[in-house]
This record gives C-alpha cells, structure tokens and sequence, in this order.
C-alpha cells in the first residue's frame, strides 16, 4: 500500500536544526529585551554596566534568555520535564562565573563566556534528548 507523505515534511537533521534555530532566537530576542531593561534600570552604558555589574547583569541574562526559550517550547509541546531540564542547562554555566567572580578571582565581565557556555549546554541538551528518544522508540 502506498503511504501519502506530506510535501514539506521535514527529515531528521532539519527538524533538529529547526529547533536549535527557534532556540536561539528565543534566546537572542530574551538577550535584547534583558539588556535594554538591565542597562536603563541600571542607568548605565552597556560597557560600564558589566564591568560594573557583571554578577547582577549574568543572572538577570540567565532569565532573560530562559523565560522565553521555556514560554516557546511549552507552546511547540514540549513537556514541564523538557523546560526544566532546559531551564537547568541555561543556568548552571552561570554558577562558577558568578562564583569566581564573586570570590574576585576573576574580573570584569563574565556574561559572554555565559552566553557561548549556555548555548553549548542547550544545544548538547538538544542533541543528547534526540538521541535519547531515539533509543527509546529503537
């Protein structure tokens, strides 16, 4: 019997890249929309408030770039389970830059090693449940 198949259905590898695009946007559009609130609560210029503020300025990025990435993949389907484990992925990079930083080990800012960190923790997320839910149905 033949199968119908739908015409703009997508294979493997684009759903996956798909989806690690819609994260990233979620998390880039988070990113501009929590610096701009950060940087004018903080009346400060962008070069001066991480310097100035660089624990305060990372976490508020944590959630900035989490909130909207969770409100997504809640709206694509994705289980409370799936957003925590993302939720964790975004924020656990944070946790020893705050911590050196705090402990004046390191200095100045630290956000953008946060940002590349959390998105290589998302996108390994990404790829380690494929596999897993690869496994599973196999």
């Amino acid at each position: 019997m033949l199968r119908a198949t739908r015409p703009f259905a997508l294979g493997r590898g684009a759903h996956l890249a798909r989806h690690l695009v819609e994260m990233t946007l979620a998390m880039a559009i988070g990113m501009m929309v929590g610096a701009t609130a950060f940087f004018s609560a903080a009346g400060t210029t962008p070069d001066d408030g991480l310097r100035r503020y660089a624990i305060s300025f990372t976490l508020v990025m944590v959630a900035a770039m989490t909130i909207p990435m969770v409100a997504w993949m809640r709206y694509r389907g994705h289980t409370w389970r799936s957003s925590a484990e993302m939720t964790l992925a975004m924020a656990l990079p944070a946790l020893p830059l705050i911590g050196l930083r705090a402990g004046h080990l390191i200095a100045g800012s630290i956000c953008g090693f946060y940002c590349l960190a959390s998105f290589a923790a998302m996108v390994a997320l990404v790829v380690y449940r494929r596999r897993d839910r690869r496994a599973a149905a196999g």
